[in-house]
């Protein structure tokens, strides 16, 4: 999940980084990818609050579904209805295989993981590193790089190795 950032401040932090994160997450993955024994594709999913049942994702993607050819009055009796249902988050996962192993790194998950000090999903109270900020407010493009690479080479490394 990410992180509930109520701070303006820390607001205006997470947009600036999250792109440049991502950017340079994706880059890494490649360069890792060249050289590895991996084979990655990219994926969009969904991403669906952890007690969610799979007949209450199955109702929320039937509406959704049903939403796209809906009148206006139904479309609003359907939006009344999801309103009370959870609804996911859109994400993006890395899917890796080798031979017949098969790993799933979700790309958001380390793009906060770069962007926020001692990210961890359970941890919704997440602060910014400010260290990759430089003192006029931009992003500081080497410490940017420094740390996404260092993770990237971290989730490389924690892949079965047999």
């Amino acid at each position: 999940m990410p992180p509930r950032i109520t701070n303006p401040v820390t607001w205006q932090q997470a947009e600036l980084l999250m792109q440049p994160a991502f950017i340079r997450v994706v880059d890494n993955i490649r360069k890792h990818l060249d050289t590895s024994t991996w084979k990655g594709t990219y994926h969009d999913v969904l991403i669906w609050p952890a007690s969610t049942t799979d007949e209450i994702k199955a109702l929320v993607t039937q509406l959704l579904q049903e939403m796209e050819t809906a009148t206006s009055e139904q479309a609003d009796a359907i939006r009344e209805t999801l309103a009370d249902l959870p609804t996911p988050h859109p994400g993006y996962h890395l899917r890796l295989q080798r031979q017949q192993q098969h790993v799933s790194i979700d790309l958001w998950e380390l793009c906060y993981q770069v962007c926020f000090l001692d990210y961890t999903p359970e941890n919704e109270a997440a602060n910014i590193d400010t260290s990759l900020i430089d003192e006029v407010g931009e992003v500081d493009w080497q410490r940017l790089e420094d740390k996404t690479k260092n993770l990237v080479r971290q989730a490389f490394a924690n892949l079965p190795n047999d």
